[in-house]
């Protein structure tokens, strides 16, 4: 019997890959293996809705689970791998047992990256990257809104942080938000943009603790009871929530000889524009891919719900021997409070770029244009829906632009 197409993952880039391949009228054997004990989902709604009980679970699942049953595609969960061997098309599970493989997809996502501080250890010091963390965080909110004072301190004001902080305060939570830069999400869209975030927070009654270091975690017991900063004072907290980014996962690919990427540069699994990584019949998708790019001239990886969206597919029809090379330009999103945030685009370190910005940021609707030398590289719309495309585009076309017409972007 023929060995199937296996995906390893449980997220939405394995569940995207999977799907593809029975659209593009594959008919063999495709084999999902998943670590966490349900189907693959999507994970966005972890920090938005469904943490804010306003989405049911049924929300993360697309496609559902009775589609893998309709559509013969074997889901294995609670099934983690421990080895993959290349040269031989076979992987090794957790419990001891291998099985084969015909080609590969590897999508296995990124994990919370720890705080390395004591006491961060205690009971109610907390991440969020899967369902059940998304299900622990509510309830444990829901307890110190009833037993406590119901603070939250959220370490780390990237876009996690950020989006837990605006959903834990719809929750009615009492939140401090702690971070390193001198406004929040400052490395993600830089200080201009990040200043329009800081007020946001501020007006929806979040206390912003900029330049702040975490040294200790502290407790009563071993429950957590605040968190101490390197001034020496220390933040009252029922509730803490970790979130200073997240780890690619790819030991599976290193301690297969798959080449990867130094986390200086990026990190993930080096892939060619197929997707294809640098063993023979393996894929790498979501989080973990370092894509090259044309435009900058680098790999570059995304960890967002969009790439989950099309390197899947893409990596599908490639598996199904399509050549085209990955040409979608990075994307990401998010959702606080009454604000829609659009990014494309990449701002790469190595370039120095000028910001320019249309719109009103007061009124928290306008746009910005990360330039060098004219050219757009990057650019964010904010309560400026349906526009992300025309931004793409100027990107896509690697021509100087006018800086009044990008302040004009706005109000055309």
């Amino acid at each position: 019997m023929p060995a199937p197409v296996m995906i390893i993952g449980g997220g939405l880039a394995a569940a995207t890959t999977a799907r593809t391949l029975r659209r593009e009228g594959y008919d063999g054997d495709v084999l999902v293996l998943c670590a966490e004990p349900h189907h693959p989902y999507e994970r966005p709604p972890l920090s938005k809705d469904y943490l804010r009980g306003e989405a049911d679970r049924s929300a993360l699942f697309h496609p559902s689970d009775a589609w893998y049953a309709d559509n013969d595609v074997e889901v294995r969960t609670g099934t983690a791998v421990a080895a993959i061997d290349p040269g031989a098309h076979r992987v090794t599970l957790a419990d001891g047992s291998t099985a084969p493989y015909r080609r590969l997809v590897l999508a296995t996502g990124s994990s919370p990256r720890a705080l390395a501080v004591p006491g961060a250890d205690l009971r109610g010091v907390l991440t969020l990257r899967t369902a059940a963390d998304a299900d622990l965080l509510a309830a444990s909110m829901d307890a110190a809104l009833r037993g406590g004072a119901g603070r939250l301190v959220v370490v780390g004001d990237g876009w996690i942080g950020t989006e837990v902080a605006a959903s834990a305060r719809a929750r009615g939570m009492d939140v401090t938000l702690l971070g390193r830069g001198a406004v929040p999400l400052a490395r993600s869209v830089g200080d201009a943009v990040g200043a329009v975030y800081a007020t946001l927070h501020r007006d929806h009654g979040v206390r912003l603790r900029p330049r702040s270091d975490v040294v200790r975690i502290v407790g009563t017991g071993q429950r957590v009871s605040g968190v101490e900063l390197d001034r020496g004072d220390v933040v009252p907290a029922d509730l803490v929530v970790v979130g200073i980014g997240a780890v690619p996962n790819v030991g599976l690919a290193a301690a297969a000889g798959i080449a990867t990427v130094p986390a200086g540069e990026g990190g993930g699994v080096a892939v060619d524009g197929r997707l294809q990584t640098s063993a023979p019949d393996v894929w790498a998708v979501g989080d973990i891919a370092a894509v090259p790019s044309p435009i900058w001239g680098r790999r570059i990886r995304v960890e967002h719900w969009a790439t989950a969206m099309r390197t899947g597919p893409h990596a599908a029809r490639a598996v199904l021997g399509a050549d085209a090379p990955y040409a979608r330009l990075p994307y990401f999103f998010s959702d606080q409070y009454d604000t829609s945030m659009e990014f494309a685009g990449f701002v790469d370190p190595r370039t120095a770029h000028d910001v320019v910005m249309s719109g009103d940021p007061a009124a928290r609707t306008f746009a910005a244009f990360w330039t060098a030398g004219g050219v757009v590289h990057a650019g964010l719309t904010m309560n400026v829906p349906d526009r992300i495309g025309e931004i793409e585009a100027l990107i896509a076309a690697r021509k100087p632009v006018a800086e009044e017409v990008l302040r004009g972007f706005v109000a055309a």
